[in-house]
């Protein structure tokens, strides 16, 4: 009797992934004529992770974080950012936080224990910055949320849904300039949504 033919898979196929990748790809989509209206940062090797305060400790989460993180706990609806460091809020007693590698939290666990549950989403979630021109109207056609800038300006925050995905969105600055954090699993769907909506208006995509 013949024994059963075994295959290795190569190590080369363990590398690390991106979250956008195999779905978006860098450099000039859509409308060809002009400057593009919108452009897409992916926004690959974030650390991100989600804070939940314990019963009634909003009060030692805000002092603790004030103290070994930078930025202060936002209030219902609003993110903080210093730099590239920030809070976003996500329901009552949550929020994400958002810093430029993973490596940054690494300590967060540590240093809440007792005061908030912290769960790393850096492989977790798909996260990219939307930017130019025609970045308002180009998420006007999914988001059921007013983003006229009397309604929804920079510090803003959301947790909402865009062809049926649920989204995180805040909104950086004035420019507009807006980031969404979308499950990974559902990065490809998200995308493909993303680049039709933009693509009457021209995109740039960079990061890829």
């Amino acid at each position: 009797m013949s024994e059963a033919a075994t295959t290795q898979t190569p190590i080369s196929a363990w590398r690390p992934r991106g979250a956008w990748e195999g779905a978006a790809t860098a450099g000039r989509h859509g409308a060809a004529e002009g400057p593009a209206g919108i452009r897409l940062t992916l926004r690959d090797g974030i650390g991100l992770a989600t804070l939940v305060a314990a019963d009634g400790g909003d009060a030692d989460l805000r002092a603790a974080l004030a103290e070994r993180f930078g930025p202060s706990l936002p209030g219902a609806g609003e993110a903080v950012f210093v730099g590239e460091t920030g809070l976003v809020w996500s329901a009552p007693g949550q929020w994400l936080a958002v810093a430029p590698t993973p490596q940054a939290l690494r300590d967060l666990p540590e240093a809440l224990r007792g005061i908030a549950a912290v769960t790393d989403q850096s492989d977790g979630r798909a996260l990219v910055r939307i930017s130019g021109p025609k970045a308002r109207a180009m998420l006007a056609k999914g988001v059921a949320i007013d983003l006229h800038p009397r309604a929804f300006g920079p510090g803003r925050a959301a947790v909402t849904s865009i062809a049926h995905i649920g989204v995180q969105l805040w909104q950086r600055d004035a420019g507009p300039t807006y980031e969404i954090a979308v499950a990974r699993s559902f990065a490809g769907s998200f995308w493909h949504w993303l680049e039709h909506a933009a693509a009457e208006f021209g995109i740039e995509v960079e990061g890829a």
